[in-house]
């Protein structure tokens, strides 16, 4: 029995781009990494599928659940705050 081969998704990327650019055929890429073409195929048509969404999000938004929970949570301060100040005090 063989052990099942692991590819880094760098490495799949590389490959799918040289067969995209024409640096290399599929039948080249498959022979020199021993590769079957119906998994570089799955590969090329995972990256294609998935390649839209390289421009859907914007760069630097990664931390903006915490940033939303953080606002929230100074906004029902705040809200207690003026809450309690708008309370008439009883002497």
């Amino acid at each position: 029995m063989t052990k099942r081969r692991n590819f880094k998704p760098e490495f799949k990327a590389r490959l799918v781009i040289e067969e995209l650019t024409g640096v290399k055929t599929m039948a080249e890429i498959c022979r020199e990494h021993q590769l079957r073409a119906p998994v570089f195929c799955r590969w090329k048509a995972e990256f294609l599928k998935r390649a839209p969404e390289i421009f859907a999000t914007q760069p630097g938004r990664g931390d903006e659940p915490q940033r939303i929970a953080e606002l929230e949570r100074m906004v029902g301060r705040l809200t207690m705050e003026q809450e309690a100040a708008k309370k008439p005090r009883t002497s």
